[in-house]
């Protein structure tokens, strides 16, 4: 029989991580360094996207309107307090709608930043105070 080995402790919570310099990213981010550069796109990426998805909100909850008043007539020709339904929806309630679609922008957008700013400071999966 061999003779017992020694033991070996393992610690797996002691695991080396490399960690990013924020000063780093920041001189790449202002020197437009190719690192920079794809950090700064995937950033104008991302609001474009927000962008993008809420125009099309927008153009369906807008635009969509108009068809489904040709589409049925019946809808067109409804009343609401003596206003008809076309009026009332485009003229009145588009306003409200617009202002909901900003604001969840404006809050999408700022996310997006907050993100961003994480990860240049090297906070992207820790626990924020």
């Amino acid at each position: 029989m061999d003779p017992p080995r020694p033991r070996v402790r393992v610690v797996l919570g002691d695991v080396a991580r490399t960690r990013i310099d924020p000063a780093r990213t920041r001189v790449e981010l202002e020197e437009q360094s190719p690192v920079g550069a794809a950090l700064a796109r995937g950033l104008v990426r991302a609001q474009l996207a927000v962008a993008v998805r809420l125009a099309a909100v927008v153009a369906v909850g807008l635009g969509g309107l108009p068809l489904l008043f040709a589409a049925a007539p019946a809808v067109a020709r409804a009343h609401l307090f003596g206003v008809s339904l076309p009026w009332l929806l485009l003229g009145v309630l588009a306003y409200p709608f617009l202002c909901l679609v900003g604001a969840v922008y404006v809050h999408l957008a700022e996310r997006n930043e907050q993100e961003f700013v994480a990860l240049v400071e090297d906070r992207g999966g820790q626990q924020q105070p």
